[in-house]
């Protein structure tokens, strides 16, 4: 297949695409300079904020923004509880001007943060006939995935691990499961720490890897953004190339025919 470049290979969303796979949170940087310096080092084309948590009346509020602009924004309704306030949530992101494209988040538990899967299944065909574009945060269960595609979302995001855990791809059985079941794309979303947690997301077949904590509780999180853009690059490159079957045995890498003596 060869080598592909930047934007040959798009992440496709409702249609529109996007030249990164790597999708980046703006929470918990030290300094607006730092997140942006992160951001860029990352080469995403999509950051996500929390509508509920957006510094209004901060004094750094018009520096936060100005560092979004270059990016395409994904309001996320982080902090709803249910369903009402999820909608709700949009609703208001739109009318700020964020745009139609939101990531959905119901959370039914407060100490793993773990979606609420019936408040998800209940707003999100609400939302989509509202016109949004809808990416929810969904736990791994491939029949949750499907009933969300069937309400119209235009991707799924499975947890990889609790949010914030760092704990990598707990369950990559469940994440190929549901990458087969579905025809939307599927971006992994919380528990990623390191590269090699992105790569294997990569690998399994998934589309794109959201984090936020991962890089930005990094203690460099500009190369750790680094890092986690290669390891994108790299996952995605070794799914399309397609790995050779693992074999309990040894099998030589040299032809044996032929051989002398």
């Amino acid at each position: 297949m060869g080598e592909i470049s930047d934007g040959s290979d798009p992440l496709v969303l409702a249609g529109r695409s996007f030249s990164s796979r790597l999708l980046l949170g703006t929470g918990k940087y030290a300094s607006v300079d730092q997140m942006k310096a992160a951001l860029a080092a990352s080469g995403a084309s999509i950051v996500t904020v929390a509508v509920r948590r957006i510094p209004l009346g901060d004094a750094g509020q018009a520096e936060f923004w100005s560092a979004l602009r270059p990016y395409t924004l994904l309001p996320n309704t982080a902090g709803c509880h249910t369903a009402e306030d999820a909608v709700r949530t949009c609703r208001l992101a739109r009318e700020a001007g964020a745009g139609d494209i939101v990531k959905l988040e119901v959370i039914g538990d407060k100490r793993t943060l773990f979606p609420d899967t019936g408040e998800l299944l209940k707003a999100a065909p609400i939302l989509v006939k509202e016109g949004f574009v809808v990416l929810p945060y969904t736990n791994d269960d491939p029949v949750v995935a499907r009933r969300l595609e069937d309400a119209g979302c235009a991707a799924v995001m499975p947890l990889g691990a609790p949010i914030g855990s760092a704990l990598g791809i707990r369950n990559p059985v469940n994440i190929r499961i549901l990458r087969e079941t579905v025809g939307v794309p599927v971006i992994v979303d919380a528990g990623v720490g390191t590269a090699s947690d992105a790569a294997i997301a990569m690998e399994l077949g998934c589309d794109g890897v959201l984090m936020n904590t991962g890089i930005a509780g990094a203690r460099d999180p500009v190369l750790m953004a680094q890092a986690m853009r290669e390891a994108v690059s790299a996952g995605r490159k070794a799914f399309l190339a397609g790995r050779v079957e693992p074999k309990l045995h040894a099998s030589a890498s040299s032809p044996l025919g032929g051989m002398i003596g």
